[in-house]
């Protein structure tokens, strides 16, 4: 190619538009945003409830309103957009070459781009029944939480009319307030662990406003109709998370939701040869959300799940910044000295992995989520003796909420081994 890209962003969701605007702001001009679906924006299209960019514009967006402000500024720029195309295959350049990102779209046919750098930005799928194994019939009627979402929202159909939606996730949360609104009887959010897995907001805004119960420490064990469902046996369990005989609960419905989880889409990751992290189902990043390609960054769901989309942006501004600091040249040494992030007692991973100690600003800013509900706790900081390095206080701690933490850079580059993060609960503050 003889003229190659700067950088190709894959993906035109929040991650992608913000990576894409911010590396522009630093520089690059030759920049290309490559999105399978027909229109930017990603998920945030079909999520048209309020509460998205309180933090990033401090005010109360619906999530294609939050779109449209960068896609708004995308407009300001000449980033390139390529829609309705698939990226097929990333082929990481050795030592500094061009790296080629294969594509195929109707409009242009099968194409071989090459490019200097590539941000990851493709997000997160939803788990499926098939994941969970959900013993019982195979009728229709059965939904992921985001699948419903967009029949809802986007193509105007309406999935049921009597709904048992299993899983609290933020996603499940919302659409038993949707169903209810647009004239469905949710009849039961049914949870698998003894805490929901969504914000404290969406909990009392969607299920208590609505009286809509929430079964903690439940799932559904059966499910009975021939071509349509019609009844679900709910069950308590233990805390083996098996179900309890004699505990079953039967509800007449027509649909069944999931809300079981989300999955950093990241088949074009591996592929690439980038090194994963098992806990996140993301990619191992540094500091400025490069993977261990060099070149190569990822930001947004498809390095870890996020609860709030003005943290994606966040993130992938700094992802876009770090890939034009690339492009320009400045780029990280081959050996340089590493610290290690290790997540510890209570947390279930952290984000950056690794930090390059030479590259640590004045602070490094640390995203992880906790793997249990606490009451008033510290997050303690700890070099590899054990010995406290810092700590921040907490009032409350829950799974379902996405924690940050800002380690100051000298501390980072003066550890002489791992940092390790974890949870310190105080006294009488025992998980709830």
């Amino acid at each position: 190619m003889a003229n190659p890209y700067e950088l190709i962003v894959v993906g035109g969701g929040p991650a992608g538009l913000a990576a894409a605007c911010q590396a522009w702001e630093k520089g690059l001009r030759r920049i290309l945003i490559l999105e399978r679906d027909s229109e930017l924006g990603g998920i945030l299209n079909q999520c048209i409830h309020s509460g998205f960019g309180l933090q990033r514009f401090r005010e109360e967006l619906t999530g294609p309103e939050y779109a449209g402000r960068f896609i708004e500024m995308l407009a300001d720029t000449g980033v390139e957009t390529s829609l309705d195309t698939m990226v097929l295959q990333i082929v990481p350049g050795e030592k500094g070459a061009l790296h080629q990102v294969h594509a195929v779209s109707a409009r242009d046919g099968y194409r071989v781009l090459e490019t200097r750098a590539v941000v990851l930005a493709m997000g997160c799928r939803e788990r499926t029944r098939g994941a969970i194994s959900i013993p019982g019939e195979r009728p229709s009627g059965i939904f992921t939480a985001g699948a419903a979402q967009r029949y809802l929202n986007i193509e105007g159909y309406m999935v049921g009319r009597r709904v048992v939606i299993l899983g609290s996730g933020d996603i499940g949360l919302i659409m038993a307030r949707r169903m209810t609104l647009e004239g469905a009887k949710v009849l039961a959010c049914v949870e698998l662990m003894p805490y929901s897995g969504g914000l404290m907001r969406n909990i009392v805004q969607c299920l208590e406003d609505f009286d809509i119960p929430l079964y903690l420490s439940h799932t559904i064990t059966d499910i009975k109709g021939h071509n349509r469902v019609e009844q679900v046996t709910v069950s308590k369990v233990g805390p083996d998370r098996r179900p309890i005989p004699d505990t079953e609960m039967v509800f007449d419905c027509d649909t069944v939701l999931l809300s079981v989880g989300l999955i950093p889409e990241n088949e074009l990751t591996r592929a690439a040869g980038a090194r994963m992290d098992r806990r996140t189902n993301g990619a191992m990043v540094y500091e400025n959300m490069e993977t261990s390609i060099p070149g190569i960054f990822a930001c947004g769901n498809v390095v870890h799940v996020h609860d709030l989309v003005d943290y994606v942006s966040a993130e992938s501004e700094r992802a876009g910044a770090a890939a034009a600091a690339y492009v320009q040249g400045q780029r990280a040494e081959e050996n340089a000295r590493t610290v290690e992030l290790k997540n510890g007692d209570g947390v279930s991973y952290t984000v950056p992995q690794t930090v390059r100690a030479d590259a640590a600003g004045r602070t490094v800013e640390v995203f992880f989520r906790v793997n249990r509900v606490t009451g008033p706790a510290a997050i303690a900081v700890r070099d590899a003796d054990g010995n406290s390095l810092t700590g921040f206080r907490r009032a409350h701690l829950a799974p379902g909420e996405m924690e940050h933490i800002l380690l100051p850079g000298d501390l980072v580059r003066g550890a002489s081994g791992p940092v390790t993060i974890a949870i310190e609960e105080d006294k009488g503050g025992a998980a709830q």
